[in-house]
């Protein structure tokens, strides 16, 4: 989303944003997200200094930052950054991308955390939250203003009404119906519920529906890697489980193109506002999900595919449900109204310049 928004700004100059870009990448890949070691301390100090140079050079004054979700490491981090550089601008801007960091602070951090996190993350001219119901994160620590901005994406089926909107009309009728899983296969982004939900609605379904799952993602841990393997090789399971790995491009979109449902029964703690349903949303896909964190906001109000999390039963029952009855043509108009690309740049463009007004 950071890429987004910085090709997107550089690229429409007319949006009214100038973008100084420090690229403070400090983690090889997902599983060095949230490590601690000495190499990222160094680099985060350069990163530090290179902020400093480019405010000093451009005559730039006001910061946007991405603030942690509640891990200590990355909190700690965005303490030692804050009290590097805050001083050097007059205004800061907070863009909450991951959620949870409010309830934590109250619940579960020290004393002297909540008490830095005041200093070195309170009152900012401007927080930027992804949905309505993150607003507690931001406004703990006594921003401002709190400016809401959904995400968007490019949009990755420009074809829709030429190849998918006809299939996506509702009423599916094909009786091996393709069930796509895309996320890290990781428990708490609802891969074994996934699984469980599949098997269930195979044995629930009186229509002669048959229901196949397709697993798209890497896998962040080889004990679950096996366990997950271990569950896929019983035999209620067999022949309607298939692990694709890591997809990207036009495999990716294979996927999305050849799924009827789209199942992520998400319960990550820090869920944000998951890419992967904006683009279930932009190929039309019925989607069956959680009543979890923003997700809900993502749907109409009568939408049949939310269930509690790891209700495994409802979402045996959403399955069949949103088959039968949701009309994915819908779905694809929440995208283009509140998830492409243009509304989104131009929702923070709007954010971002009440942050930098004097």
């Amino acid at each position: 989303m950071v890429k987004l928004m910085v090709d997107g700004f550089r690229a429409q100059p007319d949006l009214g944003i100038e973008v100084l870009h420090v690229d403070a990448r400090l983690s090889s890949g997902m599983a060095d997200v949230g490590s601690v070691r000495g190499g990222k301390v160094q680099a985060l100090l350069r990163y530090c200094r290179q902020a400093i140079v480019l405010s000093r050079k451009h005559g730039c004054r006001t910061l946007y930052y991405i603030p942690s979700p509640p891990k200590r490491s990355s909190l700690y981090r965005d303490f030692l950054v804050m009290v590097l550089i805050r001083w050097r601008f007059e205004r800061v801007i907070l863009h909450w991308h991951a959620v949870g960091l409010g309830a934590w602070l109250e619940s579960e951090s020290w004393f002297w955390e909540r008490w830095l996190a005041r200093l070195c993350l309170g009152r900012v001219r401007q927080a930027i939250v992804l949905a309505a119901s993150n607003r507690a994160d931001a406004e703990i620590l006594r921003p401002r203003s709190v400016a809401v901005v959904s995400n968007g994406i490019p949009d990755p089926c420009p074809d829709f009404a030429e190849t998918l909107e006809a299939r996506r009309a509702g009423g599916a009728v094909r009786l091996e119906t393709q069930v796509l899983f895309m996320a890290h296969c990781t428990r708490d982004k609802g891969l074994f519920g996934a699984v469980e939900a599949v098997v269930l609605a195979n044995r629930m379904g009186d229509s002669g529906r048959r229901f196949r799952l397709n697993i798209a993602g890497s896998f962040l841990s080889e004990s679950e890697e096996a366990e997950f393997r271990d569950r896929i090789g019983r035999s209620d399971a067999a022949g309607c489980v298939e692990i694709k790995g890591f997809v990207s491009g036009s495999e990716k979109d294979l996927l999305f193109r050849q799924a009827d449902v789209f199942l992520f029964p998400t319960y990550f703690a820090n869920e944000g506002q998951p890419l992967n349903l904006i683009e279930a949303l932009a190929y039309g896909l019925p989607c069956v999900t959680t009543r979890w964190r923003s997700i809900p906001e993502y749907f109409p109000a009568d939408y049949p595919g939310l269930c509690i999390p790891r209700d495994v039963p409802a979402l045996a029952r959403a399955l069949h449900s949103v088959v039968e009855r949701v009309d994915g043509r819908r779905l694809r108009h929440e995208y283009e109204q509140r998830f492409a690309v243009g509304p989104h740049l131009s929702a923070l463009a709007a954010a971002i310049r009440v942050g930098s007004l004097e």
